[in-house]
């Protein structure tokens, strides 16, 4: 149906190159800073001197603000032109990473954590859909290809350059090294990109904005928040979570009747979209489930630094590198459903989790991490781009911005799903094996007793602590152990899904 559609857009040669570099590096700028203020933030929070709670709303300030605005890409680059709205949103947030870094009291950071957020939030959407005009619907593998060197690469390296910066320098610094970056970006794309259409003027749906945030903005802070608190032992997250209830409902009827709703609900009437939607939430928990857990692992079991650790996840990333290319290029001929590709890709997730749960002990080193982590890259590597292109690659050229925007959004949403349900499982995981563990350590069992005895017996109080110390230790290891085997079973349940998008017709569209 859209086979035939060149966007006026289109571009060639070294302006398509240039297009490119500065879109990508945009991106990588976005999604870096999300998993490189994560290592980091222990140094803030003592820098500050600040509890856990508190030093949490660093992170929680940006992607509440990041959520709220991705779903808003649409109607900004609409209403002032998508080159100057992407221009803004960089300039923004390279802005609110130099009054990041230059932070004295943790309100300020926090305050521009949120403006930061704001800007970062116009960036990832808006660099799909860009990506999708430049390259034209016949090439679509190749940008889509781009675009997950960006989205899947990018939260592998935050722990290696945050790592690196905090084993190094000091936490400052993982803001001050976006300003060269943001300068270059926002320099390429005022004076190479182009406009598919100019801005124009269109009224603002206050009530539908208001609802919008209210919804988005509350459903983030109980996810981020949900495990500290205790969930819903806690008012706040009863209060936040009848929030985004509420907020979201009330948006949905508003914004199903509004004459100008700021967020186009209507596109989801469109298969491609919906499933992409859900597909979009399942690749989040697949992309950020083992980085969530992993690094905690290797530092606090294994006793990798930050750095190691970084480079550790690294690996995952050098295998999406190499073999993201390939799966554009099988893509791009139509030589293989993409539907299986991404299946297919689901299914090396899965097994990739379940090998790193059965190499997760008290012993492992850094070699035997090696083929999960290849594994789990070859995978990801056959996901983001065939669901890409099956996805944005097959619906109107008007209904780009906003499907990239709910693609977008949903792995963000599903990224942020897993990341509570992950660490809930591991904190709860941890006291169930602990309680099992010390049950067992009594003098009855031979190696226990032995262990004691050779510590110098019962009557020794450093014996008795250290045996207290491999409990806990041991009882760690089983947690991360099972939190790799639930995103394993979670990612191979889900994989089905794939099944609900219809096969795109990219290799159709080569042959007219």
């Amino acid at each position: 149906m859209f086979g035939s559609y060149e966007s006026a857009v289109v571009e060639h040669g070294w302006r398509r190159v240039i297009i490119s570099i500065a879109v990508i590096t945009a991106t990588l700028l976005e999604i870096i800073d999300v998993t490189i203020v994560n290592v980091s933030l222990p140094n803030i929070q003592g820098n500050f001197g600040v509890g856990v709670d508190l030093g949490a709303w660093v992170v929680t300030a940006y992607l509440i603000a990041n959520v709220v605005v991705i779903p808003l890409n649409p109607w900004f680059a609409a209403r002032f032109g998508r080159r100057q709205y992407f221009f803004t949103s960089i300039v923004i947030f390279t802005a609110a990473s130099l009054m990041c870094g230059l932070s004295g009291s943790l309100g300020q950071l926090v305050f521009w954590r949120l403006i930061q957020g704001l800007g970062g939030g116009g960036l990832i959407a808006t660099s799909q859909a860009i990506l999708r005009d430049t390259y034209g619907i016949k090439e679509q593998g190749k940008a889509q290809g781009v675009f997950a060197m960006g989205v899947i690469v990018g939260p592998a390296l935050g722990p290696v350059i945050g790592g690196w910066i905090t084993d190094n320098w000091n936490w400052h610094w993982i803001f001050f090294i976006n300003i060269p970056i943001g300068i270059i970006a926002a320099t390429l794309i005022w004076n190479f990109l182009r406009n598919p259409s100019e801005g124009r003027y269109r009224r603002l749906d206050w009530v539908g904005l208001i609802l919008l945030c209210i919804g988005l903005g509350s459903m983030q802070f109980v996810l981020e928040n949900g495990q500290q608190y205790d969930w819903y032992d806690d008012a706040r997250i009863r209060w936040f979570t009848l929030f985004s209830v509420g907020g979201l409902a009330a948006f949905v009827w508003w914004t199903l009747r509004s004459k100008i709703p700021v967020v186009d609900l209507r596109v989801l009437r469109l298969r491609q979209v919906a499933a992409g939607s859900i597909l979009g939430a399942v690749l989040g928990v697949s992309l950020y489930g083992s980085i969530i857990i992993l690094p905690q692992y290797l530092i606090n079991s294994l006793g990798f630094t930050a750095t190691l650790s970084g480079t550790t996840v690294m690996i995952r990333a050098a295998a999406v590198l190499l073999f993201t290319p390939i799966t554009a290029i099988v893509t791009q001929r139509g030589l293989v459903d993409p539907r299986l590709q991404a299946a297919f890709g689901f299914l090396l997730l899965s097994l990739s989790n379940w090998m790193l749960a059965n190499i997760t002990t008290p012993l492992s080193d850094f070699h035997s991490l090696i083929l999960p982590l290849l594994i789990s890259g070859i995978g990801l590597a056959q996901i983001f781009v065939p669901l890409s292109v099956t996805v944005i690659g097959s619906v109107p050229d008007k209904e780009v911005p906003a499907t990239a925007a709910f693609f977008n959004l949903s792995r963000q949403i599903g990224g942020s799903v897993a990341a509570a349900i992950l660490i809930t499982l591991l904190v709860r995981g941890f006291t169930v094996h602990q309680t099992e563990l010390a049950a067992t350590q009594t003098l009855g069992r031979a190696p226990t007793e032995q262990y004691v005895m050779a510590q110098g017996g019962l009557q020794n109080r450093d014996a008795m602590q250290r045996l207290a110390v491999l409990v806990e230790s041991q009882s760690a290891v089983q947690s991360y152990a099972d939190t790799s085997r639930w995103v394993a079973v979670i990612t191979l349940g889900l994989a089905p899904l794939v099944l609900l998008l219809r096969r795109p017709r990219i290799g159709m569209a080569l042959a007219e």
